[in-house]
């Protein structure tokens, strides 16, 4: 019988190695209520790099408070093979991405909501993003692949942004992708 990998659901940043998922939702609960009149931005992105014998996907959780700091941790998924068709390679972002996002169910959105909501008239806002590592410019080869990839964002309930809006995916993420 061949067995299973099951996904490694672990994830990290420079200061906390193999936290599971509900330890980094309490890492953006905890900064959210540090000030709870706050604009908050939750944000996700996936990218990759192709490496001789791997593929290499790396998936950011970022929350941010504009001009006031921000907390963030990455995924690491390792594909045992050189993923050279970029439709391939740019849809299984998205996958990696809609895997995390999932993991925010309607109930811990509601705590994160929760906390800003007693101060929304106020100014708190909280807002959530998907980035993808794709451009429409004339020149961006992934440009063909923008409609379906947003359409993927938005069925989500994410605002889908795109280069040069897309940081988490195309600066965060592509950091650790080396």
């Amino acid at each position: 019988m061949k067995k299973f990998k099951v996904f490694d659901y672990t994830f990290q940043n420079l200061s906390q190695k193999n936290m599971s998922f509900e330890q980094v939702f309490q890492n953006i609960l905890q900064f959210m209520k540090k000030d709870p009149k706050g604009n908050y931005r939750l944000m996700f992105g996936t990218d990759s790099q192709v490496h001789p014998q791997y593929t290499k996907f790396i998936t950011g959780i970022v929350i941010q408070q504009p001009t006031k700091g921000a907390w963030a941790c990455i995924r690491k998924v390792v594909v045992p093979r050189k993923m050279t068709n970029l439709h391939e390679r740019i849809s299984y972002e998205t996958t990696l991405t809609e895997e995390v996002v999932a993991m925010f169910t309607e109930e811990r959105k509601d705590q994160l909501i929760n906390i800003i909501l007693p101060n929304i008239y106020k100014g708190a806002g909280f807002i959530v993003e998907g980035h993808i590592d794709i451009g429409s410019g004339s020149r961006n080869k992934t440009k063909v692949f923008v409609n379906e990839m947003v359409a993927r964002m938005e069925s989500l309930g994410l605002q889908p942004k795109i280069k040069p809006d897309s940081f988490v995916a195309s600066c965060y993420a592509n950091r650790y992708t080396k």
